[in-house]
């Protein structure tokens, strides 16, 4: 996944799209506020869970799992939130940046309540370290690692609270 040009090139964005909306893997659906109070709801749940074993270092592939899920169900309620539906990890990502991109002027007004390239890459890489979490035979992550995710996890849902809220 090329992000800088996810970023760049809106007519690269929109092929993108409407790829997955093509393979019925993204489509447009009706305002449902109900589904994206769900997937905040859910967000917080995995989180609190995350909190409830965070401890536990020798489960930190279910840690990065649990991160990557509240942080996937942020994303959702997002993309809910501006009426889409999404089958697809990728195809998540694509809409989230197509509908939550924002100028620099205004991402200086709204410093934290923006979605940008730094929160498209941490959902990249940690959707990356999930799987690995959930099907490599090794356990290789750091509790550096699980603590870096877990601030930036963290943050993100805040900022999707932040987001919807306005």
């Amino acid at each position: 996944m090329n992000i800088d040009r996810l970023f760049s090139d809106k007519e690269y964005l929109e092929k993108e799209i409407h790829f997955f909306i093509t393979k019925k893997q993204v489509k447009k659906i009706d305002n449902n506020p109900e589904l994206v109070s769900s997937h905040r709801k859910k967000a917080r749940h995995n989180l609190e869970f995350y909190q409830l074993n965070k401890e536990h270092h020798k489960f930190n592939d279910w840690l990065i799992v649990t991160l990557y899920y509240a942080l996937y169900h942020s994303a959702l309620a997002l993309i809910t939130n501006k009426n889409y539906a999404s089958k697809n990890h990728y195809a998540t990502i694509l809409i989230l940046i197509k509908e939550y991109v924002i100028t620099r002027d205004e991402a200086r007004l709204l410093n934290e309540l923006a979605i940008n390239k730094e929160d498209a890459e941490l959902y990249t890489n940690l959707k990356e370290d999930r799987h690995d979490a959930s099907y490599a035979t090794n356990i290789r992550f750091t509790q550096e690692t699980i603590d870096t995710y877990e601030t930036k996890v963290l943050d993100f849902v805040n900022k999707t609270e932040g987001l919807i809220e306005r």
